[in-house]
């Protein structure tokens, strides 16, 4: 005798709602990794014929990937639930950025996509189809440091050195965000053109996400401070206008 759900006539896609699919697909995507047995009706509501296509719908097989890093392309296949950070640690064994927490609570695996910061760790690498990615690696040009890489080891901005590249990328990422005039929680008045004063609330605000157990977080702030200025033509030679921190 049939089971109720090998009685059921199958749906057709345009009688799925998107709720439906959405929550169908997480249950068939916990059961499959569970090893629970997934009915006919659910695998119907996905537009699937089998487990293998399921399989495959929910990350458990490999997908081309092709992305430019540190101004390389590379063409890779990879798991789909691999994340940026393990892609570029794993596979492409740039191992200059950090896993920290693996959380996205620490910032140690901040790199650069598309010129704009991200967590690795938090990140599906297939996401990033295409995209520029830069990091810690792909700063500097040959033996010449990139100035935020300099102005870090000029102000001591680091001690163990485990979660600098995490910020120094993030503090380049950083100067191109207060260059545009974009705003922080702590901006008092948002400017009506040009860049953004970086002083000291504002450098410790926009680097919060990055953490440093070993707290060197004044050469931070100073390190960013004088690349800011260094970068608007204002530099004041040896930093002695260095706001204290």
């Amino acid at each position: 005798m049939k089971s109720e759900d090998e009685q059921k006539p199958p749906l057709s896609m345009a009688e799925i709602t998107r709720r439906e699919f959405v929550t169908t697909a997480g249950v068939i995507t916990g059961g499959l990794a569970c090893g629970v047995p997934v009915g006919a009706r659910q695998l119907n509501l996905v537009g699937a014929a089998s487990v293998a296509e399921v399989a495959e719908l929910t990350g458990t097989g490999s997908v081309p990937l092709g992305l430019t890093v540190n101004g390389q392309e590379h063409r890779v296949n990879i798991d789909p639930r691999v994340t940026l950070l393990d892609l570029l640690r794993e596979h492409l064994k740039l191992t200059g950025t950090k896993k920290g927490c693996d959380h996205g609570q620490c910032g140690a695996c901040t790199v650069l996509a598309n010129a704009r910061r991200i967590n690795s760790c938090l990140s599906l690498a297939v996401v990033h189809e295409g995209e520029q990615i830069v990091t810690i690696e792909g700063l500097a040009r040959g033996d010449e440091l990139h100035p935020m890489q300099a102005a870090f080891i000029e102000y001591d901005g680091f001690q163990c050195g485990y979660c600098t590249p995490g910020q120094i990328c993030s503090a380049v990422a950083l100067l191109d965000e207060a260059q545009r005039g974009d705003a922080s929680v702590v901006t008092a008045d948002l400017p009506k053109a040009g860049p953004s004063e970086l002083n000291v609330e504002e450098v410790r605000e926009r680097m919060s996400g990055n953490i440093c157990r070993c707290g060197a977080y004044p050469g931070i702030v100073q390190a960013v401070q004088f690349v800011s200025r260094k970068s608007a033509g204002r530099n004041s030679g040896n930093g002695a206008g260095d706001a204290a921190v």
